[in-house]
């Protein structure tokens, strides 16, 4: 058995996270630590399990094996080095670090240690994804033209008199969070698009601030990949009812996805209408089951350091582009 520590309950998924360890028959929770006492402690008493106050006291413990961090994203560099010296692997939300530089300072101490990390990428390991990789990889869509992706919620939209909507206050924090609506859900359509459309060359971006709320909850942007295609990213914490969304244009075929509804059209394929498939693949093991077997030594995770530092490099780029109202070269950002 993997014995798991949960280290705070800032980020929103940390909840989801810790009934993912307790259905995993491989993994146990044995303790929270939070930087905030009161909300670690009632969330220990939840799960029915001790509350530690002293993170060094989870770090020196020797029956902790492994931590689940959704700490605020500011704390990720020094909490998930800190984890890995002591020889716990880690699971963490997204985005792992604000900078490429800090990602490859935690990927270097994560080696050096032989420990495991997995960066949360979810949808990465959705049928819709692996249909739509399927798609590509075979040459269904012909050379492909235009990607867009869109993933937005109301979480910011506030009901009756008050400021904020379902997302907590906290999360409009930009020096814990790093940003708003880009940074979080901006995160999944980055790392779908930058699996299907290969390596992005530039990109301009957008981001809005409509309420106010202290970082951007409504932003658009337009990358430009080394294959010649484009491709747009949609996020928002300000629609109600938007559905996921999730487009590939090419030569020879158009593949559409929206929610988990599968269109494709091919000249490859006789006829000339839409193919709803019948095959779908089935989806990869989620990403606290694919941490928990490589912990094991049982097989290699889907997610990988590329995936992490690409991500991180586009919201990197974005942010540089909002900053300067202007196209940004990714080249530019490698010599900093």
């Amino acid at each position: 058995m993997i014995n798991v520590a949960l280290l705070s309950r800032w980020h929103v998924h940390a909840d989801d996270y810790a009934r993912e360890v307790k259905e995993n028959e491989h993994l146990s929770v044995q303790l929270v630590w939070d930087e905030e006492e009161e909300r670690g402690k009632k969330w220990a008493d939840e799960l029915g399990v001790p509350f530690e106050v002293n993170f060094q006291t989870v770090l020196d413990n020797p029956e902790i094996d492994a931590v689940v961090v959704t700490t605020p994203t500011s704390l990720h560099k020094d909490i998930i080095i800190a984890a890995a010296e002591h020889k716990k692997h880690i699971f963490t939300e997204k985005i792992l670090a604000f900078t490429v530089e800090e990602c490859e300072e935690i990927y270097k101490t994560v080696k050096a240690n032989q420990v495991k990390l997995m960066v949360s990428m979810p949808r990465l390991t959705a049928n819709y994804y692996v249909y739509a990789q399927k798609a590509v990889d075979k040459g269904w869509l012909g050379d492909l033209t235009t990607i867009r992706c869109r993933f937005a919620h109301n979480g910011a939209v506030a009901a009756g008199d008050g400021k904020y909507g379902w997302l907590p206050e906290r999360f409009f924090n930009a020096a814990q969070s790093g940003g708003g609506a880009l940074i979080d859900l901006g995160a999944h359509p980055f790392y779908l698009t930058n699996r299907l459309a290969g390596p992005a060359k530039a990109l301009q971006a957008s981001l809005h601030s409509i309420r106010n709320l202290g970082a951007d909850d409504n932003a658009v942007v337009i990358v430009e990949y080394e294959s010649g295609s484009l491709g747009i990213i949609e996020t928002s914490f300000l629609s109600n009812g938007s559905p996921f969304q999730l487009e590939l244009y090419g030569t020879e075929g158009t593949l559409l996805i929206e929610d988990e509804q599968i269109r494709l059209r091919s000249s490859q394929f006789e006829g000339s209408g839409w193919i709803q498939p019948e095959d779908a693949q089935e989806p990869l093991p989620i990403p606290m089951e694919q941490w928990a077997a490589a912990i094991q030594g049982k097989s290699k995770p889907t997610i990988t350091e590329e995936d992490v530092i690409q991500l991180t490099r586009l919201n990197e780029a974005a942010a540089l582009s909002q900053e300067e109202n202007r196209r940004i070269e990714l080249i530019e950002l490698l010599g900093e």
